[in-house]
């Protein structure tokens, strides 16, 4: 028998000891990764927070002459009442008209009301209207027979998007209390980040960070932030004046705000419907309302960071859909805020790459005497 070399046992050793090490560190990083991962998403949520409210901190902090722990109580308390009790609100409100549905469709009493008279006398379509409409209403259990199945996984859509906003507002308080922590030790994060980002990236690494700081805050103030305004503000209203779900057509809302599509289609339909359901003083009100809060997104654009942030809609579109899909309410945000992210930073390393290829080329076409 053959015996082993000394230099290929030694390489065996060194390959069994290293793989060994490697899963190990595996191990360890899959654990701790299974430990964490119910806070990842309100940690990634926290971040965003903080890198957002971070400049009215540090002019809070200046205002109360340095003192930051204060400071980032009371940025705290103002985030806890700016998007919480609005989305406990329209939450509360989507939740209880979803209650009120499912008795409705389960009470064999329950009737279609009939159409507005001031439909019915709508020229040329109005008799059309009412005659659809009073067939459909009094074959209603049949068309409620055939259409069950469909019922059936509608109601089940909808208990879902509540129940996904019930932990997206847990995952909102979470993230909140988070930000605080990391608004009150920022100084020593923003050091932290920048070593861990030269460690990924080396000499780049601060620009690459400096890059992702300055994206996130793009998107929230751009993007993010003008669309949550517009949106709490436009659900508040419907709340006001008794629209039917009206925290489902907040979420509807903010999706077309996000997506920068706007609140035009729905505020026209929430139009139409206070003009039916309104008197003339409560529909005056209801309109000047509504007019104010479309016309936020171009008051608060300029004010917060001018055009937004320089990305194509598509991504935007594709990271909140994407995010929503994966982790509920509050993954519109963080969604949006990875995908953009992570095409800057990818255009970032494509522009650089090509760059230095394009030097050595560049340099010589410059050193040829016959160009």
């Amino acid at each position: 028998m053959r015996e082993i070399p000394d230099d290929h046992r030694v390489f065996m050793d060194r390959a069994v000891e290293a793989f060994i090490r490697i899963a190990l560190i595996a191990v360890l990083v899959a654990w701790c990764f299974e430990i964490v991962r119910p806070f990842l998403v309100p940690f990634l949520w926290a971040v965003i927070i903080t890198i957002g409210l971070y400049p009215g901190y540090l002019r809070l902090t200046h205002q109360l002459q340095g003192r930051r722990v204060l400071a980032a109580v009371i940025m705290t308390l103002l985030s806890f009442l700016l998007l919480l009790v609005p989305a406990i609100l329209l939450s509360a409100s989507l939740v209880g008209e979803i209650h009120h549905i499912i008795n409705l469709l389960m009470h064999e009493s329950f009737k279609i009301p009939p159409l507005p008279e001031a439909v019915t006398q709508w020229p040329l379509i109005g008799d059309d209207l009412d005659r659809i409409w009073t067939d459909g209403t009094e074959n209603i259990k049949s068309l409620l027979t055939e259409l069950q199945p469909e019922i059936s996984v509608a109601v089940h859509w909808t208990l879902g998007v509540a129940g996904g906003a019930g932990i997206g507002l847990i995952h909102i308080i979470i993230a909140i209390l988070i930000a605080g922590f990391l608004l009150a030790n920022a100084e020593a994060g923003q050091r932290a980040s920048e070593l861990f980002a030269r460690r990924i990236a080396s000499e780049r690494g601060l620009e690459f960070a400096t890059l992702a700081g300055a994206t996130i805050r793009s998107v929230t103030r751009g993007i993010l932030g003008v669309a949550l305004i517009q949106s709490l503000l436009a659900g508040l209203g419907w709340l006001a004046i008794g629209v039917p779900a009206a925290g489902l057509w907040a979420l509807v809302a903010l999706l077309l705000c996000i997506v920068q599509i706007g609140l035009l289609p729905i505020t026209i339909a929430m139009l139409v419907y206070a003009f039916f359901h309104l008197g003339t003083l409560a529909f005056i009100a209801f309109l000047v309302w509504s007019l104010f809060v479309y016309s936020l997104e171009h008051i608060l654009k300029p004010i917060l960071l001018g055009r937004g942030v320089d990305v194509p809609m598509a991504v935007v579109f594709v990271g909140a859909i994407g995010g929503f899909l994966s982790a509920g309410i509050i993954g519109l945000f963080v969604g949006a805020v990875i995908l953009v992210l992570g095409y800057k930073l990818f255009l970032v390393w494509l522009h650089d790459h090509f760059d230095r290829s394009a030097k050595p080329a560049s340099s010589s076409t410059e050193s040829d005497p016959a160009s």
